[in-house]
């Protein structure tokens, strides 16, 4: 896999992309789960979560012959686990002197716009947010040509539907009973930065992001 091939999981947050970023650790894989930095995108063999999910027609433009990864998950389980994110992150997000970095900022207000409280507590919104953003990517990729796995990682075979598209469904004869853990489980988000792996890539560097001015 060289630098202008890449694996990006499209996701929106809270569809599992700790779970497969943890899961393709495991298949060798060089993973970052969100991307700040030049030096990430270029160390990273997968990048899943921020700038991902914002920024995919930029990147496969970038990298066009990377495999791109669509999480679904029921609405039901979403619009709850992405609503108290939101609420968490909401300060950080709109607040003018700081908060998180700007690539954040822009993702999150981009995908969730208007990004209000009000909106944040409307599962309708919510839901719309969701839909909106899986018929674009649908809508952009079938346009390219180009193919995309979408997967439920909750949902039996899909583990072995990722093995068979990244071709490495003989990397295990049990490959049949394999499933991918349940990571950051009650709304929690520490799995990724608790999870040791020398496979690890960092997102930032010194806890500082670049402009990443090839892809917005």
């Amino acid at each position: 896999m060289n630098k202008l091939s890449k694996i990006f999981v499209v996701g929106l947050p809270r569809t599992g992309t700790t779970s497969i970023c943890s899961t393709l650790l495991t298949l060798n894989y060089c993973v970052a789960h969100t991307a700040y930095t030049q030096t990430t995108f270029d160390k990273a063999n997968a990048i899943a979560d921020t700038p991902v999910f914002n920024d995919y027609k930029a990147l496969h433009q970038h990298y066009p012959n990377s495999q791109f990864i669509y999480l679904t998950r029921n609405a039901q389980k979403w619009i709850p686990s992405i609503k108290q994110l939101l609420l968490r992150m909401y300060h950080n997000v709109v607040r003018d002197d700081g908060g998180f970095n700007p690539i954040i900022k822009r993702c999150y207000t981009e995908i969730f716009s208007p990004f209000t409280l009000d909106n944040i507590n409307n599962d309708d919104f919510l839901l719309a947010c969701y839909n909106k953003h899986k018929a674009a990517v649908t809508e952009y990729f079938e346009q390219q040509r180009h193919p995309v796995l979408f997967i439920d990682i909750s949902k039996p075979g899909n583990y072995q539907k990722l093995l068979k598209f990244l071709n490495k469904q003989n990397i295990n004869d049990d490959s049949t009973d394999l499933s991918f853990p349940f990571l950051n489980k009650g709304g929690k988000v520490t799995a990724w930065k608790d999870l040791k792996h020398p496979l690890k890539v960092d997102s930032t560097k010194n806890g500082r992001c670049s402009t990443l001015d090839h892809i917005s």
